[in-house]
């Protein structure tokens, strides 16, 4: 069955991208040496070859720091629920979403018990998020759906995120965070190199992604001359926070000695709280507009000398 859907991809000359697609979720591609896949991928989304042996680009540096920075406790940091004992350790648990429960599977959920509005999400994706503002309304048995395939998914086999191979993944519950200003979170996502913040990208509407905006500013909310082509931009640019200083300096402290990592904060009703780490931005196929920025952006990587794999 599974050689004749390959065949049939093959004699139709289907898209190299939607090949790669379907080899994923069959599983044939898991095999295949890491090197060999990310240069395969990056040349289906980049359209250019990869050069591992001398990366200068943003996004070849991020492939490379996923083959060549593989740091023990990057997994820790990506796990969205033991990252929060992490968190706690550097910043102060203070700036945690409060958490309301954890499960192996959305079947061990006592949704009775719950509040009245809440979040799920998984520890180990960004495609599980359910938001509920209303339990009376929350269609319960399609979150459920959205979960369970969630947790069947690994990022390692699709991105080479080595990071996600070895998360053990989970169902999270939070409390929902609402913004006096807004009826959506604002996300303020901090690019990081070795400690020192150089620039962030502001977006609203992440829940939805074909409707999310994206917007990048320098420190002082200047906006940058470049963009993401994949995202619409901030109908209006956005005001800096009071508290902002206190965000970067947050974002300094998580990044220490960390080529690169973005860190990413909320900042909900002037309180701080944080979000996410995230090592491989797009998994390293940024689209750039204009292009020339993912070199430009790249020169800000330095790369360890020590391969640690």
């Amino acid at each position: 069955m599974l050689k004749n859907i390959h065949n049939f991809i093959k004699d139709n000359i289907i898209s190299s991208k939607l090949i790669f697609k379907i080899n994923n979720i069959l599983g044939t591609s898991n095999n295949m040496e890491d090197s060999v896949y990310l240069k395969s991928m990056y040349k289906i989304y980049m359209k250019k070859n990869l050069n591992l042996s001398n990366p200068e680009t943003f996004n070849e540096k991020i492939q490379w720091l996923k083959l060549y920075d593989r740091k023990p406790e990057y997994t820790m940091m990506v796990d969205k629920y033991k990252v929060r004992e992490y968190i706690a350790e550097k910043i102060g648990a203070e700036y945690l979403i409060p958490l309301i429960g954890v499960w192996n599977n959305p079947n061990e959920i006592d949704y009775e018990c719950l509040p009245n509005q809440f979040v799920l999400k998984c520890n180990h994706d960004s495609g599980g998020l359910s938001i509920c503002r209303d339990k009376d309304s929350f269609d319960f048995k399609k979150a459920k759906k959205k979960l369970t395939k969630s947790l069947k998914t690994n990022y390692y086999y699709s991105g080479r995120e080595w990071v996600y191979k070895d998360v053990k993944p989970l169902v999270l519950a939070e409390k929902y965070m609402e913004d006096r200003s807004s009826n959506q979170l604002t996300d303020y996502k901090f690019y990081c190199f070795n400690g020192e913040v150089k620039f962030l990208y502001i977006s609203t509407g992440l829940e939805d992604h074909s409707t999310a905006r994206i917007g990048f500013y320098d420190l002082d909310f200047n906006k940058m001359k470049f963009r993401r082509s994949d995202y619409a931009l901030p109908e209006k640019d956005p005001i800096k926070p009071q508290n902002f200083d206190k965000m970067i300096e947050i974002a300094k402290k998580l990044s220490h000695d960390i080529p690169f990592i973005r860190v990413d904060l909320y900042n909900i009703n002037d309180k701080i709280y944080f979000s996410e780490l995230t090592f491989y931005p797009c998994s390293g196929y940024m689209p750039f507009e204009p292009e020339e920025w993912d070199y430009k952006l790249g020169q800000l990587i330095e790369l360890p000398e020590i391969r640690n794999n």
